[in-house]
């Protein structure tokens, strides 16, 4: 369904561990916002929800919404690091229009709920 990168799966990992809280999972979802309508969000949870997908990706656990499913599918999540620092990158196949600062995203079926810029 998704694909992490091996530099995206150790960084994922050392901020688990650096949460220091035990059966933690990354939770991938999208939620409406931002300028193109749809904005990507990722955290930490420690419960799974019925309708959840999950995913084992290199011993990381993936939560993903049923709602958010078809959206992220084929989606790849890249970890960079640069003279500028470091942050993660998402490619979604899906993505028919990104906003000019790259944070939010619609598809051709899914057009969110876009805001000002």
């Amino acid at each position: 369904m998704i694909t992490l990168t091996e530099s995206a799966v150790s960084h994922i990992k050392s901020m688990m561990e650096a949460e220091g809280e035990e059966g933690l999972m990354l939770r991938v979802g999208v939620k409406g916002g931002g300028c193109s309508g749809l904005s990507y969000g990722m955290g930490f949870d420690n419960e799974r929800n019925e309708d959840d997908t999950k995913l084992d990706i290199d011993g990381l656990e993936i939560l993903i919404d049923e709602e958010s499913a078809p959206i992220v599918k084929g989606v790849v999540i890249d970890y960079k690091q640069n003279m500028m620092g470091g942050g993660f990158t998402i490619d979604n196949p899906n993505a028919i229009a990104n906003c000019g600062c790259g944070s939010s995203f619609r598809t051709a079926t899914k057009a969110g709920t876009p805001e000002e810029c």
